[in-house]
């Protein structure tokens, strides 16, 4: 049975390497900066919150980084996912396009969350560590964590965002069920939770608020280490397993994309898919395009500011160089809890100030609208996360049939809605509002924060 084992994965799509963007960027990011001194920080800064072989990753250039045996075994239960051509779906649009998705749902986190949560999980039981915080916006990281938690035998508290919270009780039992403790942020048992409710006593919470609690916890026990499911740089690394194997399957398939699409929150499952093809732009000259779509109410990269700010809205973090709306930022209580979260990850700020990537936001209600199409021509229901990218890719689609072209293009399909019901519910019945965030808010919001130094 062993042998049998070893040899599916030795024909398997997976690779052995995580990729690392940072080696094959014309422009490397810039470092973050302690956030008293204003000065670029060490490794060391970092240690009080995460495991050292994760700090490694997350400064290193190396341009590929091996995926250690234990966290392959554990890939290896769902991965390779697959890439569909999304045929039905096409004939749907009548386009002359082709339309592919590479499918994330289908592991136990139900989304793509889990590719690096495994991989964190690992690395801080290796280190010695017996607990670790997180926060969760959708619950799809929450989730992902809390299985990878309970597999290497650590404990997990997990802050979710109020607002999903009561919105998704699913979610919140699936990670009790895998042994976890979920708690409502803005919560009272942190000083930072505290003082957004003594603020804001009915506050639907943010993935910033969120992110000062698990931070604040994990700093107060050298046995308890914090984690964080998108934005940094060792996150969206673990992400690259997902474009990697799409360009073998594009290969095998005959075909290669003209353009790659995520939907975007932090950054990880846009990077995580779009990324390998970018190298591929970068370094064999290829021209693919790649289109990240975000939320009309949360436009970090559409109207936001590349600036220096915090990650968390306690301002526990390092200053980061990033797309934001500013750290207290609370945003609109849109269903794709996911995409909530006021700044951009630093590598994909980067590239999208160099010209490399592309940004562009959607309203809600359109995004449901595609994803219940793709709902009834494909048979998988989306996460409301995903349906921006669906969104994405059937305007790439119809743009390209009015320019008289067919175009190849790939999307992320991050994750399965089944736990999202209710939101569908409210898209049926009416009751799902849009919202754009303007210009003008955006700088309010941006000129309300204050920064050391």
């Amino acid at each position: 049975m062993e042998n049998l084992r070893k040899i599916l994965l030795a024909e398997s799509e997976m690779p052995r390497h995580w990729y690392n963007i940072v080696a094959d960027m014309p422009n490397k990011p810039l470092p973050p900066l302690h956030p008293a001194t204003r000065q670029p920080i060490g490794p060391e800064a970092l240690a009080a919150v995460f495991p050292m072989e994760l700090i490694k990753q997350e400064v290193s250039a190396e341009r590929y980084i091996e995926i250690p045996d234990e966290v392959r075994d554990l890939y290896f239960t769902y991965r390779p996912s697959p890439v569909f051509r999304a045929s039905n779906l096409e004939k749907a649009l009548g386009t002359k396009s082709k339309i592919y998705y590479k499918y994330e749902g289908g592991n136990y986190s139900g989304s793509h969350k889990a590719n690096t949560a495994i991989a964190q999980a690992y690395y801080n039981k290796k280190e010695g560590v017996r607990r670790i915080t997180t926060e969760t916006g959708a619950g799809q990281w929450g989730s992902a964590m809390s299985f990878a938690c309970n597999h290497f035998g650590l404990e997990l508290l997990v802050f979710m965002v109020k607002v999903s919270y009561d919105q998704k009780p699913g979610r919140k039992l699936l990670m009790n069920t895998y042994n976890a403790k979920v708690v409502p942020s803005p919560s009272t048992m942190t000083v930072a939770g505290r003082k957004i409710l003594e603020t804001f006593p009915d506050s639907p919470g943010s993935l910033g608020i969120a992110i000062s609690e698990a931070m604040e916890i994990a700093a107060e026990d050298p046995y308890t280490k914090y984690s964080l499911g998108s934005v940094l740089n060792h996150v969206i690394l673990h992400q690259t397993i997902i474009g990697q194997e799409a360009l073998l399957q594009m290969e095998k398939a005959g075909d290669y994309p003209d353009v790659v699409i995520g939907c975007f929150g932090g950054g990880s499952n846009f990077s995580g898919i779009a990324f390998p093809f970018l190298r591929e732009n970068l370094v064999n000259d290829k021209k693919t395009r790649l289109l990240t779509i975000e939320p009309s109410s949360c436009p970090k990269l559409t109207k936001g500011k590349f600036m220096y700010d915090f990650g968390d809205s306690a301002g526990m973090t390092p200053l980061l160089p990033m797309f934001t709306l500013g750290h207290n930022f609370i945003p609109e209580k849109i269903h794709a809890g996911g995409l909530r979260y006021h700044g951009a990850g630093v590598l994909v700020s980067q590239l999208l100030k160099d010209g490399l990537i592309e940004a562009r936001a959607k309203m809600q209600r359109e995004c449901f609208e595609g994803g219940v199409l793709f709902a009834r021509t494909e048979g998988i229901l989306p996460a409301p996360e995903s349906t921006y990218a669906i969104a994405g890719a059937l305007d790439e689609a119809r743009k390209a049939d009015l320019e008289g072209v067919s175009k190849t293009i790939l999307f992320n399909l991050s994750g399965h809605g089944h736990f999202d019901i209710s939101a569908y519910e409210k898209y049926f019945e009416n009751n799902l509002p849009d919202h754009e965030m303007t210009k003008a808010e955006v700088e309010a919001a941006i000129a309300s924060i204050e920064l050391p130094g």
